[in-house]
Order: structure tokens, then C-alpha cells, then sequence
């Protein structure tokens, strides 16, 4: 119990003067950094070519292939479909409207289609809107549709549009419901929802800064994934501090000692949590991806912002508001009342510990046959790419479009795949590529009609039989590669939109080959030093690992038998390790530091349970609200962030529940104070295991 002493009138003043100073200081950063929350679409990028790195064969093909051009136009393609037949007032539209080349008609008559050229200096959402709004007045019974390189990046900057409001709104509405029912007080949970947002200000002028002056690389998927982590880690943060906060209220009466005491006991577990995500998405900086690495340092300043608000703003406010911030159910302070008499608050967990306590083996070891079970459904989940125009959830006008395009002509023509060449091996590289799923190869000519040769290299231009955008037409270009490459002193290389595709899904399959042992690592050697011990962290990584195997096997099953994905991109399993173990690990950093301190007190068991019984409504809820946050990804219709969201939430909900609930207690008391080993801890007694 602590005694309460008379604060001399200077420092009174002092500790409300302090959290008032931090509150202006933060209504200025909001103030200041709000606004380019919605302006971070103005400095984010579309354009896949952008992300692969200047080493990549698509990259070398398309800088080369440049200098054959008059523009740097991107290709948007108008196809027109007619049951009856295309006619010839149906082709005049299409010609009058689109500006364009005359239009083609398909072998059938069926369709026609034309390539309009884009302008890359404008907006290509802006310049493909004009172009669909132009394309309406089609006469009756013709669909036109604009797909192509164009068209699809129109429909994915319009799957973006609106994420800083729509977002924002889905997510910040799920998190006040579930702190509202947490904490049954219509005011803590906006104060708590105040610091995610004065976090996320301070992220978004952050990144804004650095992405304006080109030092990341921002696209839409970074700029979504950076709100859902700030929103989430931000209330997980505070749910630590509030709850130590609303503990140390019954002990202390005085609720500035009582912040005090709480921020110091808070400050380790919340440091080691954000500074575990932090390492671990900025592991990303290895990817050869820029979209990947340039995801790292988004997400890591997003979590470094939460860390701010969540130990700067929130006890600011929490110590001016003092009891009245948890109205009507306000903590009282009582006399007598310590550490050791938590546990009858929390007659749930105390339940839960106690079963924990009976039979540690037998549970352990049932939950990680589960895991275990679910993680053997693993080599099912297909992580090898998909159709470009599959990366949408709903039926997008490109999407349509590329479907008319394949049933009526080569699905290839308008996106051809790039050849570049020395000028002495043109036959040969011509006669090399007339390969299976490749329709045409033809030579990009000049003003007099012969090849066009640009410092001793030709390009040429092959039409796949396949839709550009398909896993077909990769493999298509995957054997293309091989038959030019084998043309002795062509110096070959191929590129084009279905090469870029491929090399960005090859590059993913390496980055996820790399990166995912090293972010392990990383994770392994933080909670080794948290925990000053190695058998504990090597056992709270394994059950992580596991878990995240489950996950996957569950994921690859739903995906597969309920939703009917098409499969999923490389990097999807990438991101959902770095998410899963750094975010997944955080519960267990909550647990056992608590436990460590408890040991300390009265031993490994006893420490563990009643870590295990003060800790588990606050973790539970934080996995919760974790887990809802990510699932808001969903609002956006596009398959690798729905495939996303629910691989973090059903993992963190998996680690949150059942690891950190029952594996990680059970297995600490069944190992006992060896668990801390080397340190002081494995030789202390008592231990009453």
C-alpha cells in the first residue's frame, strides 16, 4: 500500500501543467498532420512497372523499348461487343468517339476493338473516365468496355478511392463499439480513439513528407495496411496502459502516482511490442519489390507513431481526467488493497487460470495437436499468382472488357510482350519465338517501313494467344525467354505487361524466400532480450510459428472450398508472417512480461497464473480489436487485401484466444523456472511447480 504525501505547490502545478503543455502539443500535431490523411493518394503510385527493380529483364527490355517509341502512351483498349453483329454505324461511333486508330472487327463480326493511347503525363484514372463517359452514348444494343494496361489501372486507383474516408469510417466505428462494450463508459473510448487519430495525423504527415520527396515508394495497398496498424496497434497500447492504469487507481488514491506507476509498468511490454513490429516490417527493406520495401518504413513509422500517442497523449489525458474518465464505473481507491488482491476483479480468468493450473500438460499438449493439425492443410494454400484482372472482387469494366477481348480475339493483342534484340539476330530471334501460345511476331518499323534499329538492337512485338494478364500467358513468356535467350549473340530480352507481371511474382517468391526467416530472427532476438532468457522466446516462437502454419492451412481451406479464390499472390504469405509474428507475439509480450515480474514475487507458477488472470480480459480485448481492425481491409474489393485481412485476423484471434490463453501458460508451468534460463529467475525459489 503506498502512503500519500502533500505535493509542494511548484510541483502540483507541475503535473498538470506537463500533461496540459503534451495536449496542446498534440492538438497542434492533428491540426497540422490531419489534412494529409486524405492527401496521400496524390503521392501514391499505380503503376506496376515502378516496383520491380532496374535489375529485373522486364525493367532493361521496357527502358530499351522506349527509344522506339514516339510517347510513353499506355495503352487503354476499347472492345465493343453486338449479339447481332457488329455494324458499320457501330465502328463509325467507336472511331468518332475514342479519338483513335479505326476500329478492328473480330474474325466472327461479333466485336471490334481499337487501342486508344493514354497520355502518361495525365491522370490515366481521369483520362480513362473521359474515355468511359464518351463511350456511353453507344448505340443501342452495342457494350463497349475499356480494358488494357489503362483500364485496369483506372479500376484499381478507383478500388482505392476513398480509403482515407471509408477506411478510416469502418475502422474507427468497430473499434468505438468494441471499447464502448470493454469498457461500458461513453468516454474513454473516445479518448482512446483521439490518440489513434492524433497518431495517425502524425503518420500520415510523415509519409506524405518522404513520399513527396520520392524517399518511399507509397501505393495504395501501403497507404491502407499503415491505417488498419496505427487504428489497431494504437487501441492495443491503450487498452495496456488503461487497464494498469485503472489497477493501480485502487491501490494509489492519488491518480498522478497512480499514472505514473502505470506508465512505468506499461512502457517495457508497449516499447518491446512496437519495437518487435517495427524490426519486423522494416525486415520488408530487404525485398527487391519497391512496393514491398517501400511498405516497410510506412508501417514501421505508423507503429512508431502509435507508440508516441500511446504513451505521450493518452496518459496526458487519462491524468487530467483522472476517475472521471472511466464514469459511471469508476475505480475507487481502497485502503489496504495491492498487487496480490487483483486477482479477485478478475473471477473469469481466475477461473481460467485455475484449469490452467490443474492440468497444464494435457492442454498444451491437445491445443498444439489442433495447431498442429490445421498447420498439416499448409502445402494446399496456393500462393502462385493470379490473373491481374482476378485481383478484383467485383465486376470491373476491365475486367469485363478482358473477357470480350478473349472470346472474340487473340487475348494478347493491345498488350503485346516486347522483344528486344542485337539487329544481326532478327531472323532468328523472329523464327525463335514463333512458339507455342505466341499468335504473331512482327518487328517495330520506321517511317520507311523496315525494321526500326535503335544503337544496334531491334524490338519486335509478339501477340499472345492468351489475355495478357493470365498465368498462361506467363508461362507463355516464361518459354518465350527461354527459345530467344538460346539465339547465340542476340543478347535477348523480353518484356511488356505479362513480363512485368512475371518478374514481380518471381521477385516475391524470392523476397518471401528471404525475408521470412530473417523477420523470425529478428522476432526471436527481440524477446531474448525482453526476456533476458532464450529457452522462453525460443518456446513463445515456435507456438507463433505453429500458429501462423494453422492459420495458413485454415486460410487455404476457405479459400479454396467456401470463397472460390482464384489462388493468391506470392506475397500475400509474406506479409501475413511479418504481420502474424510481430503482431501475433505482441499478446505473449504482454503475458510473460507480466509473468516475469510476478516471478519475481512468488515464483514461476504462481506468477504465471496470476499473469495469466490479470492480463487475460486486456489481451483478449486487444486481440479483438486487432483482429477487427484488419478485418475493415475487407471494405476494400480487392482480393489480396481481403485475402489479407483475414489471415491477420483469424491468426491474431488464433494467438490471442488459444496460444497466449492456454499454450504459453500451460507450457511455462509445465517446464517451470527453467523456462528462464539462463537468468537468475531459473534458480530462484520458491517454485511451487
Amino acid at each position: 500500500m503506498s502512503t500519500t504525501t502533500t505535493p509542494r505547490p511548484h510541483r502540483s502545478r507541475l503535473r498538470w501543467l506537463i500533461p496540459a503543455v503534451l495536449l496542446l502539443v498534440w492538438l497542434g500535431i492533428a491540426g497540422g498532420g490531419g489534412p494529409f490523411a486524405g492527401k496521400l493518394s496524390e503521392v501514391a503510385s499505380t503503376d506496376a512497372s515502378s516496383f520491380l527493380p532496374a535489375s529485373a529483364e522486364s525493367t532493361r527490355a521496357d527502358e530499351i523499348y522506349a527509344e522506339f517509341r514516339d510517347s510513353d502512351a499506355i495503352p487503354a483498349i476499347v472492345v465493343a461487343e453486338r449479339d447481332g453483329g457488329i455494324t458499320p454505324d457501330d465502328l463509325a461511333f467507336l472511331a468518332t468517339e475514342s479519338a483513335g486508330p479505326p476500329p478492328i472487327p473480330s474474325e466472327d463480326g461479333q466485336a471490334a476493338q481499337m487501342i486508344v493511347p493514354i497520355d502518361s503525363s495525365v491522370e490515366v484514372k481521369d483520362a480513362v473516365s473521359d474515355l468511359r463517359t464518351a463511350l456511353e452514348g453507344a448505340p443501342e444494343g452495342l457494350t463497349v468496355h475499356v480494358t488494357g494496361p489503362a483500364g485496369q489501372a483506372a479500376d484499381l486507383s478507383a478500388a482505392f478511392a476513398g480509403i482515407d474516408g471509408l477506411l478510416l469510417l469502418v475502422a474507427g466505428g468497430v473499434v468505438l463499439l468494441i471499447l464502448i462494450v470493454v469498457y461500458r463508459s461513453p468516454l474513454l473510448p473516445f479518448v482512446v480513439i483521439l490518440s489513434a487519430v492524433f497518431a495517425l495525423s502524425l503518420a500520415s504527415l510523415l509519409v506524405y513528407l518522404l513520399a513527396d520527396a520520392g524517399t518511399i515508394a507509397l501505393n495504395g495497398q501501403s497507404q491502407g495496411i499503415m491505417f488498419i496498424l496505427v487504428f489497431g496497434a494504437a487501441t492495443d497500447y491503450a487498452l495496456l496502459l488503461v487497464a494498469r492504469f485503472r489497477e493501480e487507481l485502487r491501490i494509489q488514491e492519488d491518480k498522478y502516482a497512480a499514472m505514473r506507476t502505470a506508465w512505468r509498468a506499461s512502457l517495457e511490454p508497449i516499447a518491446a511490442s512496437a519495437g518487435t513490429v517495427i524490426l519486423g516490417v522494416l525486415c520488408l527493406l530487404l525485398s527487391d519489390l519497391n512496393s514491398n520495401r517501400g511498405l516497410g518504413p510506412v508501417a514501421a513509422i505508423g507503429i512508431a507513431a502509435s507508440f508516441v500517442a500511446s504513451m505521450t497523449f493518452l496518459p496526458a489525458a487519462l491524468v487530467l481526467l483522472g476517475r472521471v474518465a472511466f464514469w459511471p464505473t469508476r475505480p475507487k481507491y481502497e485502503p489496504g488493497f495491492d498487487h496480490d488482491d487483483l486477482e479477485q476483479a478478475h473471477r473469469f480468468w481466475s477461473r481460467i487460470a485455475g484449469w490452467v493450473g490443474s492440468k497444464p500438460r494435457p492442454i498444451w499438449i491437445v491445443c498444439s495437436l489442433v495447431l498442429v493439425a490445421f498447420a498439416l492443410l499448409l502445402p494446399q494454400f496456393k500462393a502462385s499468382g493470379v490473373a491481374s484482372s482476378d485481383l478484383f472482387l467485383l465486376q470491373t469494366d476491365s475486367k469485363s472488357g478482358q473477357q470480350i477481348l478473349g472470346e472474340h480475339f487473340d487475348a494478347g493483342s493491345g498488350s503485346p510482350t516486347v522483344i528486344i534484340a542485337n539487329e544481326s539476330s532478327l531472323d532468328a530471334v523472329t523464327d525463335a519465338a514463333r512458339i507455342e501460345g505466341v499468335t504473331t511476331v512482327e518487328p517495330v518499323t520506321g517511317p520507311d517501313g523496315a525494321p526500326a534499329v535503335v544503337d544496334g538492337q531491334v524490338a519486335l512485338q509478339a501477340t499472345l494467344s492468351n489475355p495478357a494478364d493470365s498465368l498462361d500467358a506467363e508461362q507463355t513468356v516464361e518459354r518465350l525467354r527461354d527459345a530467344v535467350h538460346a539465339v547465340p549473340g542476340s543478347d535477348a530480352l523480353v518484356g511488356g505487361p505479362t513480363a512485368v507481371d512475371l518478374d514481380t511474382k518471381d521477385t516475391a517468391t524470392r523476397d518471401r524466400t528471404l525475408i521470412i526467416p530473417v523477420v523470425a530472427l529478428v522476432v526471436l532476438l527481440v524477446l531474448i532480450v525482453l526476456l533476458r532468457a532464450i529457452v522462453a522466446p525460443i518456446l513463445l516462437m515456435l507456438t507463433v510459428i505453429v500458429s501462423f502454419a494453422a492459420t495458413l492451412g485454415v486460410s487455404s481451406l476457405l479459400f479454396n472450398h467456401v470463397f472460390g479464390f482464384p489462388g493468391a499472390d506470392p506475397v500475400v504469405p509474406l506479409f501475413a508472417f511479418v504481420f502474424l509474428v510481430a503482431l501475433g507475439v505482441d499478446y505473449n509480450i504482454f503475458l510473460m512480461t507480466r509473468v516475469r515480474e510476478e516471478t519475481k514475487r512468488v515464483g514461476t507458477r504462481t506468477g504465471t497464473l496470476r499473469a495469466l488472470t490479470v492480463t487475460g480480459g486486456v489481451i483478449t480485448s486487444a486481440g479483438i480489436v486487432l483482429a477487427a481492425t484488419f478485418s475493415a481491409l475487407a471494405v476494400i474489393p480487392l482480393l489480396f487485401l481481403a485475402q489479407l485481412a483475414f489471415i491477420v485476423a483469424f491468426g491474431v484471434l488464433l494467438d490471442a484466444l488459444l496460444v497466449r490463453s492456454l499454450v504459453v501458460p500451460a507450457l511455462t508451468i509445465d517446464i517451470g523456472r527453467k523456462v528462464w534460463w539462463p537468468s537468475a529467475l531459473s534458480r530462484r525459489e520458491p517454485d511451487t511447480r
